[in-house]
């Protein structure tokens, strides 16, 4: 294998364990099940996607996946943000953890899907600002109107909210 072949590997390879995990910013959540419609449904047998589903693999800017390779990267078809995982891969994942079981994880999954809206920057800022004796209940609340509302996160908001009532329950607010 020459070295141009195992870079492309490479790529490949990382490609293949990144969408083991829904390709825009936002996508829409389905009420009854918290899950994005991505109008495919996979199970266990699907897995691994990159192998088995190939076709229905799609980067966030919406290139297919088997156009990854490294001539591609080389002229400049494919950037970094090819190389992210997508809100819907990682929807066909919680969807195939569902299938075997896995409900805990497909949640997480799902909680992540809603997250690459959000820049990686604030992310950090809302982390630090949940921590216990960080914020105020108020301060919390807004966090989670934020993820909601701004970047469409609304199992996140909601996960945010239900720390808020811990918190206070437990008294792990910041004081004012």
């Amino acid at each position: 294998m020459n070295q141009s072949q195992l870079i492309e590997q490479i790529v490949r390879d990382v490609l293949v364990s990144l969408e083991k995990g829904c390709t825009q910013n936002s996508f829409p959540v389905k009420e009854e099940t918290n899950s994005c419609d991505i109008g495919a449904k996979v199970t266990k047998e699907d897995y691994p996607l990159g192998e088995k589903r190939v076709e229905i693999l799609k980067t966030p800017t919406g290139k297919a996946f088997d156009t990854i390779n490294l001539s591609s990267v080389i002229e400049g078809q494919i950037g970094a943000e090819d190389l992210r995982i997508s809100p819907e891969t990682l929807e066909m994942q919680a969807q195939i953890g569902e299938s075997v079981g896995r409900d805990a994880f497909a949640r997480n999954l799902r909680r992540a899907a809603e997250l690459i809206s959000v820049p990686d920057q604030r992310i950090l800022e809302i982390y630090n600002a949940i921590r216990p004796y960080r914020s105020t209940k108020e301060e919390i609340l807004e966090i989670a109107d934020e993820l909601e509302n701004k970047y469409n996160a609304k199992i996140n908001a909601a996960f945010v909210r239900e720390a808020a009532e811990v918190y206070e329950k437990r008294n792990r607010l910041k004081r004012v």
